[in-house]
């Protein structure tokens, strides 16, 4: 079963520019394994969400045993924000109906 991670802040929209540049930066060094898919979304009033996408459980305690911070809410952290988690499985997709 897929988990869907999401990762929410309030940062500055003064900082909009950098956390996005950084996220794709981020983006650029690859995704740890088992990660499928990852987004930065913003409503333009500095509300932040981070949706990830991992393929199982395992993957994501994979990620979390890791000797690294997680990189959403380090990410976060960066600009003085103190990122909330939630953590959900995925029970339905509208992948799986095509």
């Amino acid at each position: 079963m897929s988990i869907r991670t999401i990762v929410t802040a309030d940062v500055d929209q003064g900082q909009a520019q950098e956390l996005v540049g950084a996220f794709r930066t981020l983006l650029a060094g690859g995704l740890p394994d088992g990660l499928l898919e990852t987004q930065l979304l913003g409503d333009g009033e500095g509300h932040w969400a981070i949706h990830s996408l991992w393929r199982d459980q395992a993957a994501l305690d994979a990620m979390r045993a890791a000797s690294e911070p997680p990189a959403a809410p380090a990410l976060f952290r960066r600009f003085s924000a103190e990122p909330a988690l939630v953590v959900m499985p995925v029970l339905v997709d509208s992948r799986d109906t095509r």
